[in-house]
């Protein structure tokens, strides 16, 4: 599967053991996205190729068994070290042995890859080199980008590396990982098509992000969980989505 937002993401073997579904069939054209909890996605590609951001272990429904599961930060809100077995894929976001992660994973209907960012301490002290990983999900011919636990301002060479975003998970805490003006910075440089807020701890955190942003997004309250979007589908203008979290029932 040839990236369509990176030319570098290479072709890599297609390993396929379970199918999972969280909705009615998705066609090649078209990407279901839902908001889990937290900073986690479910992110639904044709065939049912399923892939889950910010895995803590619990989706919701168990007899749902994603494709891959991503874990950007050694964070116990964004990852666990007890991942359900029967996941083919699990892919850690942070430094392996002192080098860094780097996942360009085929599923045949998704590919996934990474762009490293890095972090500070747990409380705030010093900068740990590649200590976040932004995963990418390009399905359905959209690239749909999940910022992770963003601590910096990307430079150019990671801006490059991410490429092109039609999506974009944004976290908007206010400072746990950036501040508001920072990520409306970030934002406005991706310039991607659709925006989803995530790891707001309060509907304050919310509120401030929208009123910043105001202007320059239109702001949708889709009034669900989750959003079925294709190319073909995406807004004219730039716009904000807001979801409401839930597991999958």
């Amino acid at each position: 599967m040839p990236s369509n937002c990176f030319a570098l993401a290479q072709k890599a073997p297609v390993e396929r053991v379970w199918r999972a579904s969280i909705g009615d069939p998705i066609d090649e054209a078209h990407v279901r996205i839902r908001y889990l909890h937290h900073a986690s996605f479910a992110i639904e590609a044709e065939g049912g190729t399923l892939a889950v951001t910010d895995y803590t272990g619990f989706i919701g429904n168990p007899d749902v068994v994603p494709d891959v599961v991503t874990m950007n930060n050694a964070h116990s809100t964004h990852w666990t070290s007890n991942p359900d077995p029967r996941i083919p894929h699990v892919l850690a976001g942070w430094p392996q042995e002192g080098t860094p992660a780097f996942h360009e994973l085929d599923l045949g209907s998704m590919l996934v890859r990474n762009v490293t960012t890095d972090t500070r301490g747990p409380f705030g002290e010093g900068a740990r080199a590649d200590g976040n990983s932004i995963f990418v999900f390009e399905a359905g011919g959209l690239c749909i980008g999940h910022l992770g636990h963003l601590h910096q301002i990307p430079d150019d060479a990671q801006y490059a590396s991410i490429g092109r975003l039609d999506v974009v998970m944004v976290p908007v805490d206010g400072g746990y990982t950036m501040s508001t003006e920072a990520m409306a910075e970030v934002v406005g440089r991706l310039r991607a098509s659709v925006v989803i807020p995530m790891h707001w701890f309060s509907g304050a955190s919310l509120v401030t992000f929208l009123d910043e942003m105001e202007g320059q997004f239109q702001v949708v309250e889709v009034g669900g969980p989750d959003l079925e979007l294709s190319l073909q589908d995406l807004p004219g203008s730039p716009t904000i989505m807001v979801l409401e979290p839930e597991f999958i029932p």
